[in-house]
């Protein structure tokens, strides 16, 4: 089987209040989008190939982006290639800009944020043998809050969250699936937030694999501290001469 990884890194991070771009804020010893792409390369099997390809805004690739080449070459496993590709203005727009850039000998097709740098290994590991059986598969976590209706700031009603999942990245299918459903989604106008709404919209059946509350993605200051405390217990696995 051949994993073509897709990062996510174009996103601004407004939210955080940094004038560095959230995919390249330090965390520990590197940046988060580092650290993710360790996590996921540690993820997929010994027995699998795989290619890693970076969805970047154009104006970091001469910035925040140099950085980080080389500490990502470091990471690939032998044979493996590392893209840089420029991503769009939308999530939707990367997603297809991205796509188009795997190599089309690729089996499967895993989409993360880069900025959740704390995917959890095992986890990850899962859900690449669920897509490989079933097609796609998403991690997720199951809704722990009590859910209400809200109109006009009154409640309207609580509802069931027994069938709610949080849904987390990676989000993986199989190469062609994801193809369908982006030119489906082109066809029909249809636009999305996340990879697996595609899938969904286009009938693709998509599994659900537990994640961990771990795998959050970092989005505004608080997270900083949070993420660093989640590092301390469950360090990166970076090589020895990393």
């Amino acid at each position: 089987m051949k994993v073509a990884i897709l990062l996510l890194a174009a996103g601004r991070g407004t939210r955080l209040g940094s004038h560095i771009p959230k995919a390249y804020l330090r965390l520990g010893s590197a940046p988060l989008l580092v650290h993710s792409a360790a996590r996921l390369l540690a993820a997929v099997p010994e027995t699998h190939s795989c290619e890693v390809l970076v969805l970047v805004h154009p104006e970091d690739r001469e910035s925040h982006l140099v950085g980080c080449i080389e500490p990502l070459r470091k990471l690939l496993p032998a044979g493996a290639e590392l893209k840089i590709v420029d991503g769009g203005k939308t999530r939707q727009e990367s997603m297809d800009l991205g796509l188009a850039a795997t190599a089309t000998d690729s089996d499967l097709v895993v989409v993360h944020d880069a900025a959740r740098a704390l995917v959890p290994i095992e986890n990850t590991r899962r859900c690449i043998m669920t897509a490989e059986t079933v097609g796609a598969a998403l991690l997720a976590i199951p809704a722990t809050d009590t859910l209400k209706r809200v109109q006009e700031d009154r409640v309207i009603e609580t509802l069931d969250r027994s069938p709610i999942w949080y849904a987390q990245t990676p989000q993986i299918a199989r190469r062609e699936l994801f193809v369908r459903a982006c030119e489906h989604a082109r066809k029909t106008a249809f636009q999305v937030t996340d990879d697996a709404s595609l899938l969904e919209h286009a009938a693709i059946e998509v599994a659900v694999v537990p994640g961990t509350a771990g795998n959050l993605k970092i989005t505004r200051p608080d997270d900083l501290p949070l993420a660093q405390a989640l590092l301390d217990r469950d360090p990166t696995p970076f090589p020895p001469d990393f």
